[in-house]
């Protein structure tokens, strides 16, 4: 693939569900005046979408080639909660992509080869056209090894768990599962990511490592500016 000219800075934040790399990403992008790339969101977007398509009969085939065709996009609508939305083929399915059944199959396609490198040309493009913040899994080490900035992001298990279930506990829509089959869901998606043959889950060597598992949001957004800046200088 011909090398794509990045327009601006580029940051890159990986790391596992629940350590608080959304909201951190959206943050920060917003502190520095950056485009935040919610990459997992196009993966979970292109998961619904099989999903709704073929259920849980889907091979490595089918979704690849559905990941060849589909349409996915980043629009900002001002006044929804979320601004930024994810839509697939034209709809809007942002309020779709957060279930477990999605993120457990979302990891699942993620893992086939053919769905990588159908996405992969796609984050690439999208994280070039300016000033950027891109968060994932394999963004340091794949899609942007030469990011300007890295960070990965991680936390206790324990603490994972308690975001996940005040998250659903939010989002509403039914019985909220215990904390036990939480725990599960997360520690299956953890091996899922880190085991795959293809763009595993793990730490860039020149990553910023931050353990939020004590820190508040605020302060997470707050270090991660702080050495944001320091490595861009003035290209912050």
């Amino acid at each position: 693939m011909a090398a794509i000219p990045k327009l601006g800075p580029v940051i890159a934040i990986d790391g596992p569900a629940g350590t608080g790399k959304s909201s951190a990403t959206r943050r920060l992008a917003d502190a520095l005046g950056f485009v935040h790339v919610d990459t997992g969101a196009l993966y979970r977007a292109l998961a619904w979408t099989i999903l709704q398509k073929h259920g849980g009969g889907y091979d490595e085939e089918t979704a690849g080639e559905l990941a060849r065709t589909i349409h996915l996009e980043f629009r900002r609508i001002d006044g929804a909660e979320p601004p930024n939305r994810v839509f697939a083929d034209g709809a809007d399915v942002t309020a779709h992509i957060r279930t477990p059944d999605v993120s457990m199959a979302a990891s699942r396609v993620s893992a086939f080869p053919d769905v990588r490198a159908a996405l992969l040309g796609l984050q690439r493009r999208l994280g070039c056209a300016g000033r950027s913040v891109l968060e994932g899994r394999d963004i340091g080490t794949v899609v942007f090894p030469d990011a300007d900035v890295k960070f990965f992001l991680t936390a206790s298990v324990e603490e994972r768990v308690r975001r996940r279930h005040l998250e659903l506990v939010a989002a509403g829509g039914g019985a909220v599962p215990p904390a036990s089959e939480l725990r599960r869901q997360i520690e299956e998606r953890d091996r899922g990511d880190s085991t795959r043959k293809i763009a595993p889950l793990q730490r860039a060597p020149d990553a910023l490592e931050i353990d939020t598992s004590a820190m508040t949001l605020d302060e997470v957004v707050a270090e991660m500016e702080r050495l944001a800046r320091e490595r861009l200088g003035g290209g912050a």
